[in-house]
């Protein structure tokens, strides 16, 4: 079996609305072999990461940059998974009042160090989530379901 893993770090309401999204695309009935596990992100470690065979990563952008917990995530993993995850497919979403730009940039650049491959552009969210955010996070949980089967087809990841 599949799996996908999705790291977040989620405080408010609005990252919360963006979270259920993520999990009712990944979990919908019409996919079926992927295993979906949900890990805050100051809880996520190496061992979560060497099994998965997807990733979704979600954050607020906090003044400028994604969370602290976000970071902590990557600071914990980075050296002990950078070899063994290579090609691993992510996605991300980002919600911020005002701006996401810098957080954006900043996983892409930690996920691109990684090797990780970036199978579709990232949610970024300003504002209070509306139906059509919900959606793309529904579709961006939904395909990197697909993604994770896709892979662990590979050989890669846990599976």
């Amino acid at each position: 079996m599949a799996r996908l893993l999705i790291v977040h770090h989620t405080v408010s309401p609005a990252t919360r609305e963006l979270l259920d999204a993520v999990l009712d695309g990944a979990r919908t009935d019409d996919i079926e072999g992927v295993r979906v596990q949900v890990k805050a992100a100051l809880s996520a470690n190496a061992a979560d990461l060497l099994e998965a065979d997807a990733v979704v990563l979600g954050t607020p952008a906090n003044i400028g940059y994604m969370s602290g917990a976000l970071k902590h995530f990557f600071d914990t993993v980075y050296y002990p998974v950078q070899v063994d995850t290579q090609g691993l497919p992510y996605a991300l979403y980002v919600h911020g009042d005002n701006d996401t730009s810098g957080a954006v940039r900043a996983v892409e650049s930690i996920a691109k160090g990684m090797g990780w491959h970036r199978h579709r552009p990232p949610v970024a969210v300003t504002g209070r989530p509306d139906a059509d955010v919900r959606e793309a996070c529904w579709e961006l949980g939904a395909v990197t379901a697909l993604a994770a089967l896709e892979h662990a087809g590979e050989g890669g990841g846990g599976g």
